[in-house]
């Protein structure tokens, strides 16, 4: 296990609305981690995915890996640790996969996403640790509701289904790192100091070996 001083890299997953970036956020506050967010104010194909997804779903995939990859390229580059809101796995395991499941990307795309993110796999190295956010439906739908995107209004609920559906897939294959599984429904790390307390605590023994 390495010292508690060495750099880290530790990344949230979770389905839209699972609490990512207030996850991140609070942890970063209270480690001192470097934040590296997704900046979906300046996502220039964000609106136009939500509107017309068949048309513009390749376009966003490829924006976010090439994203992804940029913040992965920081990360190792850095003296700091960092938490990441959202990995690059998550845009192969789990967003292109669905689209193309779902008739909103065509094949022709999808296996060249695909053999694009082979290529660009093996130049990255996994987070030192990752927390999923694992949530079911209408916690998903509630946290969405409240925080009022006007481009999330028009997320279909079977779209957010199937999301969770290939999340549950890979979580339970993931083998790549340490892995930490946080039930959104039963902690309620945004408001409640006592389950961000808890969180941490369980932070503590992956990274550090404390209990």
């Amino acid at each position: 296990m390495p010292p508690k001083n060495t750099p880290k890299h530790i990344a949230v997953a979770g389905n839209i609305g699972s609490g990512k970036t207030t996850l991140a956020t609070k942890l970063s506050k209270h480690y001192g981690w470097e934040a590296h967010f997704e900046d979906l104010d300046h996502n220039p194909y964000l609106v136009d995915f939500y509107e017309d997804m068949h048309r513009w779903s390749f376009n966003l995939q490829i924006y976010f890996l090439n994203h992804r990859l940029q913040q992965m390229n920081q990360i190792r580059r850095g003296k700091k640790s960092v938490i990441q809101d959202r990995t690059i796995y998550e845009d192969a395991y789990i967003f292109a996969p669905n689209l193309y499941s779902m008739g909103l990307m065509t094949k022709r795309d999808f296996e060249n996403y695909s053999s694009l993110f082979q290529t660009l796999k093996d130049m990255v190295s996994p987070p030192d640790l990752l927390i999923y956010l694992k949530a079911s439906i209408p916690a998903l739908v509630d946290q969405i509701q409240k925080r009022g995107r006007d481009y999330e209004e028009n997320i279909r609920l079977d779209y957010l289904k199937r999301l969770n559906e290939f999340y549950n897939k890979w979580i339970d294959s993931y083998t790549d790192g340490p892995l930490l599984i946080i039930d959104v429904d039963t902690i309620n790390f945004a408001d409640r100091e006592e389950d961000l307390a808890d969180v941490v605590r369980r932070i503590d023994a992956q990274l550090f070996g404390l209990f």
